[in-house]
């Protein structure tokens, strides 16, 4: 491309258009083989040695489709290289010698995750290949200011099938639980690979009641390592009329109601109720 009557401007934009052309040609590239495919997936299917045979194959409900020469194929329950090779089996029978074809997948449709609680936009997502749970969240918008520092990877166990959202319930479910703040400062152990079925539950930070002598007194939602500070700067911050040395909080324990005297650093517990009183002078 002749670049010489291009302006300053024009190129830059040109240089970002070829890098991001090229990042997707190389995820597009390194696709997962390792794809269970399924019915609704929709399988794209290149052929070398007769462009006749490429296109795009939708798989029926069965987990069948139907290839030009060979007829209905099983791809249900194959990934992409079993699927590979049992093309280039079939294709040997009387037609080619050493046939060469890639199958990719066009749409994923067979395989779905669900993301429910304090993201922008919950629903069911298609597991397009290997998806982590920061993938998962990102596609979802992320998570909103409501919700808590954690996520829940609730699974279904071995044998049982749904369709529908998955909750923790006891004895039913396996229950992974994320720390996304970990995540998020690049923790990898916290990225979990996410399976067909899944539900990521992101659930609402629970609150504190901040009043007395700050700036905007009222309900605050808290991660779990939230400091009594950290609540109160949440409120706006203590007021010039504010005692710092003598606030307490309210708190519940065994049914009971309790006076707690705190100091700054203390760690707050959800239904806490922080009371900043004035100063005697």
């Amino acid at each position: 491309m002749d670049t010489k009557g291009l302006g300053l401007g024009a190129c830059a934009i040109l240089a970002v258009l070829l890098v991001l052309s090229g990042i997707t040609a190389l995820a597009q590239s390194a696709a997962p083989t390792n794809y269970v495919v399924g019915p609704q997936d929709i399988l794209t299917i290149t052929s070398f040695d007769q462009q006749d045979l490429s296109g795009k194959y939708p798989v029926d409900s069965d987990g069948t489709f139907t290839f030009p020469l060979v007829g209905r194929v099983k791809a249900g329950g194959l990934t992409l290289r079993e699927l590979e090779a049992e093309i280039k089996r079939l294709l040997k029978d009387g037609f080619f010698k050493d046939p060469q074809l890639s199958v990719g997948v066009e749409q994923y449709r067979s395989q779905k995750i669900h993301i429910v609680g304090e993201v922008r936009n919950p629903g069911t997502y298609p597991l397009a290949g290997e998806m982590s749970l920061i993938e998962a969240v990102a596609r979802a918008g992320s998570t909103l200011p409501s919700a808590s520092g954690e996520a829940l990877v609730v699974r279904a166990k071995a044998g049982q099938q749904t369709s529908a959202p998955v909750l923790p319930n006891g004895d039913d479910t396996e229950v992974t639980t994320v720390d996304l703040k970990q995540l998020q400062s690049g923790a990898l152990s916290q990225n979990v690979s996410l399976r067909d079925g899944d539900t990521i539950f992101v659930p609402r930070a629970e609150s504190v009641y901040v009043f007395g002598q700050v700036k905007s007194p009222g309900a605050y939602a808290i991660q779990r390592t939230t400091t009594v500070l950290q609540a109160l700067s949440l409120a706006g911050g203590v007021s010039e009329r504010g005692a710092t040395g003598r606030i307490k909080i309210v708190r519940i324990e065994k049914g009971k109601t309790v006076e707690v005297k705190v100091k700054l650093t203390d760690i707050v517990r959800p239904g806490d109720t922080i009371m900043v009183p004035e100063r005697f002078f």
